[in-house]
């Protein structure tokens, strides 16, 4: 028994000490994973600042600036306002080599995740930089498990804080920033962050990566023609997603007159000039809640987080692909998708669950 045991730890130990090789290794020959900080200054400088109609379709906006080998910013938190309306696009779509980016998600990175274990010459993930991909209380993500377990994706991780700091460097236009967490922990052992001596104070202090997403996809409540956009609840980084980005994409659900922008300039908390495209799209952020819109569809959460699991399980993806091919692929948009897959009555009922949170929209 003694002898298992001290083999196995040492089996252990050898994939440590590979994991903290590679990671050493990563740190010496950094690369950031997206533009650079001198690329990110020059696609700012380069945009147009003048006040134009930015509206097109969600599926136009990601035909038109997703790529091969992007960076893609999430935005949302978790279940919060993320954009699966953006990102059931980009699963259609396809893309090649992506890196994902974002501070906490679920369902949007897991059918990305699904897309490529379905079909992989359709769409494929090669990086993730992170705080979070799970679903909060229903479970952790079993596709992130099965992508991770397999060595499929090479993951960059940090903590929220430190991950919700990297978009605040990027969007501030800093190659890295300086955090108090993550030093003198396995944080280190995890991420590209380096630790440094203060020039000021002399103590030690970690520097992690500022980062720059190519395309940034982000859902907010409300925002006009131009870009101009409100959120309300909690934030969840998504300014900060939408400032770093070469590239922002917007869906709202629903579009407002700049005249109600101009009224209370004090609620737009995404400028027009880092905006490329404004997708109107009721249900933009389904199963997930959007602040006084609509609450959480649980229901599907846990659906579709049993596909995963059980593919993750046996290693039939036949009901994943299943779910693909009824609710994306024989989907044209993604209000075919929403009459499809959500019962008019489930909606009225998600739309009363969120009690009536106060927004201001005109």
């Amino acid at each position: 028994m003694n002898t298992r045991i001290n083999s196995k730890i040492t089996e252990v130990t050898q994939v440590d000490k590979k994991i903290l090789e590679k990671q050493a290794a990563r740190k010496d020959n950094f690369e950031y994973w997206g533009m650079t900080p001198e690329q990110a200054r020059k696609a700012a400088v380069g945009k147009k600042k003048g006040l134009f109609d930015k509206r097109m379709t969600p599926k136009e906006a990601v035909e038109k600036f997703v790529k091969d080998g992007m960076n893609i910013g999430i935005g949302g938190f978790v279940n919060t306002r993320v954009p699966t309306a953006l990102v059931w696009n980009l699963a259609k779509k396809g893309a090649k080599d992506l890196t994902l980016s974002f501070q906490s998600n679920s369902i949007c990175a897991e059918w990305l995740a699904g897309a490529m274990i379905c079909n992989p010459d359709h769409l494929t993930i090669k990086r993730v930089e992170l705080a979070w991909w799970g679903y909060e209380v229903i479970g952790i993500a079993p596709l992130l498990r099965y992508l991770a377990g397999n060595g499929m994706v090479e993951l960059d991780d940090y903590t929220n804080y430190g991950m919700s700091v990297r978009f605040k460097a990027g969007a501030m236009g800093l190659p890295f920033i300086p955090i108090r967490d993550h030093g003198g922990s396995d944080m280190e052992l995890v991420n590209r962050g380096v630790m440094t001596k203060c020039p000021f104070s002399g103590r030690n202090t970690y520097l992690v990566p500022a980062c720059y997403p190519d395309v940034g996809l982000v859902h907010v409540t409300a925002a006009d023609m131009y870009g101009n956009s409100r959120i309300f609840g909690s934030l969840c980084t998504c300014p900060e997603i939408a400032m770093a980005s070469g590239q922002t994409i917007i869906s709202c659900e629903t579009v407002i007159n700049n005249e109600a922008i101009r009224r209370y300039p004090n609620f737009t908390e995404i400028p027009y000039p880092v905006v490329d495209a404004v997708c109107e799209q009721q249900f933009g952020g389904y199963p997930g809640a959007v602040y006084g819109m609509y609450w959480f569809d649980m229901e599907h959460f846990l659906m579709f987080r049993s596909l995963g699991d059980e593919f993750r399980k046996t290693g039939n993806k036949d009901k994943l692909q299943k779910y693909y091919d009824d609710y994306f692929f024989s989907c044209d948009t993604w209000d075919d998708f929403i009459a499809k897959i959500v019962p008019h009555k489930k909606l009225v009922q998600l739309r009363k669950m969120d009690g009536g949170q106060p927004i201001i929209l005109s």
